[in-house]
């Protein structure tokens, strides 16, 4: 197992892995969304390529394509039964491949989401209900052998508390990161400040914002720099998505460059101290490699 790296260090998480998906002409759409990439020999085959660009860019942590791999989403795919966990174990093993052909020692993470949608806090279930779908996927990447679970895009504390509670039931570590709207309130309308503070307490190794614009992500910071003791950090949305859709596939292009995005995360390290960054919805290779090592020289990354 890798160990996160610890204290000031900075890790670069990679970026959108759903963005590239399109970008390969894979559809990431209702029902199956981002697990689509795990159905065939050749989709995976594009999956471990788009890992292995944001390796080559730099990226210390590379997210498995397991946001999609909970019971409900599985179960309305028409699912069902003991062997659901496949799919879990089916994105791990990508990105492991993916890292061991890339020569990496990148950080694994499983990516954790909320169990009904990450933009409706409205519909967050039951405590009962949360603690069931939490537990079987924090089983399942334990057992596919993640070295951290990415608890992501959190809209309440109520079911990031219960997350985190299920990850370290199941002896692992995890981050969590938050989904907020303007005033550094989550979308449920509690305080960043009060979920960060209730996490740390809880025991997570780290906290995040995610899914933001740069603005809105900046605030938050701001507010993690004064209300964390643990690192924190962010992975910002950078997608434009008042653009049309582009006509060959390629899904939204990124508002943000890879040289603005890259300053941005340089600063934000510089001024907050976040030591956690990264990209998400609209972030690609460019964008990771971009920032280059703290303290050094951007690098370029090969384009597929």
């Amino acid at each position: 197992m890798t160990e996160p790296a610890r204290d000031g260090d900075v890790l670069r998480i990679d970026g959108g892995t759903a963005t590239e998906l399109q970008r390969a002409g894979i559809a990431v759409e209702s029902p199956w969304w981002t697990t689509r990439a795990l159905l065939t020999d050749k989709n995976r085959t594009v999956l471990s390529g788009i890992h292995q660009r944001f390796l080559a860019g730099g990226a210390q942590v590379l997210t498995a394509n397991t946001f999609r791999c909970n019971l409900r989403s599985l179960r309305a795919l028409g699912l069902d039964g003991a062997g659901l966990g496949w799919m879990v174990h089916a994105a791990v093993g990508v990105a492991k491949s993916a890292r061991q052909a890339a020569g990496s020692d990148a950080v694994i993470a499983g990516s954790m989401a909320p169990v009904a949608d990450c933009y409706r806090p409205d519909l967050v279930p039951n405590d009962d209900e949360l603690r069931a779908e939490h537990q079987w996927l924090a089983t399942e990447l334990m057992r596919s052998g993640v070295d951290i679970v990415l608890i992501e895009t959190m809209n309440s504390i109520r079911e990031a508390r219960i997350a985190l509670e299920q990850v370290l039931a199941a002896g692992g570590v995890a981050w969590v990161s938050f989904v907020c709207a303007d005033g550094a309130r989550l979308l449920s309308g509690e305080p960043l400040a009060d979920a960060a503070r209730a996490v740390e307490r809880d025991g997570a190794d780290g906290v995040l914002v995610n899914c933001a614009p740069l603005e809105t992500t900046e605030a938050c910071l701001a507010e993690l720099s004064d209300s964390c003791d643990v690192r924190f950090g962010a992975y910002p949305n950078v997608e434009d998505r008042l653009a049309e859709r582009a006509a060959d596939g390629d899904g939204f292009p990124a508002a943000v460059s890879p040289a603005d995005f890259a300053a941005t995360l340089r600063r934000w390290h510089g001024e907050y101290g976040a030591s956690l960054l990264g990209g998400c919805c609209g972030s690609g290779p460019d964008h990771i490699a971009a920032v280059g090592e703290f303290g050094s020289a951007p690098r370029a990354v090969a384009s597929s």
